[in-house]
């Protein structure tokens, strides 16, 4: 049939459902219009009939039949245009560009991708990256709004497909560098609490440690410096990739992040400080091999608002040494 498209399903869109993975690359798509083609057969995935609760793996393809008009915010994100101060934006923050693998710095503020109430995002600005026309770059994992750092893009899906495995095999060493309120003690050690997604009592969603029902999540974590006992800078590099991992964590050590106010409540603003409302956690750095070969080591430098924290504390912010 003319206009059926026919898209593989990258690395970063594994695990999530049907109905969630329209939601993200089709947000002008309806719930009951997208129910009534999976109904009637024509959304497909790999050549069967799916609900819009199946889950999605790599590499799968989904057949998409025609859906009305193309224009405008009826396109999914990679057939838009980019204008030309979002492509000016979204390429001041390469931190890494080859044939295989762009690294971006991102900054702290801006969703990854789109989903519920998710206006501007990067995954909706990565065909600034290439010239107009060609294909769109490949998330490879995400990062929280509120996390500022190293995000990897990849150039193909080929590209995402190995860049992923790297993560799922745990082939990818991430450190983050945070400012927790207090000292953890001990100094140096590893936090091994399984995670899940829970309700709370303010009807928002919140992760929790649950070692009956949660996944497994593993951080190991080491103090860098301190400043007396009111906070402390810390190297974080998380075994496992959990959703807000590294902040339920360092709260569960009784040392929030500074900023959380999500799961470190009050304790988590340093009053007095530059920026007690910022989430101060940042992806420092990202290791793993290179899809082309040999390794791919990506390092970005704090954000400003971060790094007049970290020099209001006398803190090193350009210290490399045996921290990455």
């Amino acid at each position: 049939m003319s206009g059926v498209q026919n898209r593989e399903v990258g690395a970063e869109d594994a695990d999530i459902r049907v109905d969630r993975w329209f939601r993200r690359h089709y947000p002008e798509l309806k719930h009951g219009r997208l129910e009534k083609l999976l109904r009637t057969g024509q959304i497909r995935v790999d050549g069967g009939r799916v609900k819009a609760s199946t889950r999605l793996e790599a590499g799968q393809v989904l057949r998409i039949p025609p859906l009305g008009s193309v224009s405008g915010a009826d396109q999914p994100p990679e057939y838009r245009d980019i204008n030309d101060r979002d492509r000016t934006w979204i390429n001041s923050l390469i931190l890494h560009s080859d044939d295989d693998v762009i690294a971006l710095n991102k900054p702290s503020g801006i969703a990854v991708q789109g989903g519920s109430g998710v206006g501007r995002h990067i995954d909706g600005l990565l065909a600034g990256l290439v010239a107009r026309g060609e294909e769109k770059p490949k998330l490879v994992h995400r990062l929280d709004r509120d996390t500022s750092g190293v995000l990897l893009i990849a150039r193909r899906a080929s590209v995402a497909a190995k860049l992923g495995d790297a993560f799922r095999g745990r082939d990818a060493r991430k450190s983050y560098w945070a400012l927790v309120a207090g000292v953890p003690s001990p100094r140096q050690g590893t936090i091994d609490d399984a995670l899940v997604k829970s309700a709370g009592k303010d009807g928002y969603e919140k992760v929790v440690a649950d070692a009956a029902m949660g996944k497994s999540a593993v951080t190991d974590y080491e103090v860098i410096d301190t400043a007396g006992r009111k906070a402390a800078w810390l190297l974080l590099k998380p075994r496992t990739g959990r959703t807000h991992q590294l902040r339920v964590h360092c709260a569960g050590m009784n040392t929030p992040i500074s900023g959380d106010r999500k799961y470190g409540g009050e304790r988590a603003i340093l009053e007095g400080t530059p920026h007690p409302g910022v989430l101060h956690l940042h992806a420092r750095a990202i290791a793993l091999p290179h899809p082309s070969g040999g390794e791919l080591n990506v390092t970005a430098p704090l954000p400003e608002q971060l790094r007049e924290t970290w020099q209001f504390f006398g803190f090193d912010a350009d210290r490399r040494e045996g921290y990455e």
